[in-house]
């Protein structure tokens, strides 16, 4: 059995939300939560948060041992990009782009 948690609008862009995501990918949880706790990454507390949720959603809502869990899929979507201004030269406006992510973590068990 499968089960997700998502985590949306997430401040950071989605290119380095992928770079963390990318290392839990097929891990045990036990094993990628430790590994997400020593990643010197600004992504890490937010990609950890996501795998817990996942995992107690699998814990209470299916009766499955968070112990016997691993990372079945993990990806960081783009999400709505914030747009600011900041003043250039001659009295133009130059375009600032603030992105943000959307973070999906499935957890499963062995048997799947």
């Amino acid at each position: 059995m499968q089960v997700r948690a998502l985590a949306r609008n997430i401040r950071m862009s989605p290119r380095k939300v992928g770079l963390v995501v990318a290392a839990i990918r097929g891990r045990p949880v036990p094993e990628a939560l430790a590994l997400l706790e020593f990643l010197a990454k600004g992504a890490a507390h937010p990609v950890a948060k996501v795998l817990k949720s996942a995992a107690a959603n699998a814990e209470n809502n299916y009766e499955l041992d968070p112990g016997d869990l691993y990372v079945v899929a993990a990806y960081a979507d783009q999400g709505p990009s914030l747009r600011r201004f900041r003043a250039r030269a001659r009295g133009r406006a130059g375009a600032i782009r603030r992105p943000m992510a959307h973070i999906t973590v499935v957890v499963g068990d062995k048997e799947t």
